[in-house]
């Protein structure tokens, strides 16, 4: 049974710092593409990271360029979001995405609140 296991979220002030973690169980991790996104109230999901399996090449989206790191380790089947320097409008659900050709798994996702 495939499972990601999103945690980490919670509530942190403007110009704070959250961890996510993803833990992926149920299929061969280190084959797939593994990428956070995120979806706000009112709003689309939208992709704000990805890491690569073939080389550990990552993409983000320019809102949190500079400020957000995904990382992987394959070891733990566990992907990571390190979120730097936080504004109000990171506010949302991030969810934790494996893709691998046409397939997708999609964990239950981690409320992230930004706000003073």
């Amino acid at each position: 049974q495939v499972q990601l296991v999103e945690s980490g979220g919670g509530l942190v002030q403007p110009g704070g710092s959250l961890r996510l973690s993803c833990a992926a169980s149920g299929f061969i991790f280190r084959l797939y593409a593994m990428s956070w996104y995120r979806q706000a109230p009112g709003k689309e999901r939208e992709l704000v990271a990805t890491i690569y399996n073939t080389d550990s090449s990552t993409n983000y989206a320019d809102s949190v360029k500079g400020r957000f790191t995904i990382s992987r380790d394959n070891a733990k089947n566990t992907v990571y979001l390190q979120m730097n320097s936080l504004k109000v409008e990171d506010t949302a659900v991030y969810y934790c995405n494996a893709k691998r050709a046409s397939i997708s798994h999609w964990g239950q996702g981690t409320q992230v609140t930004v706000s003073s």
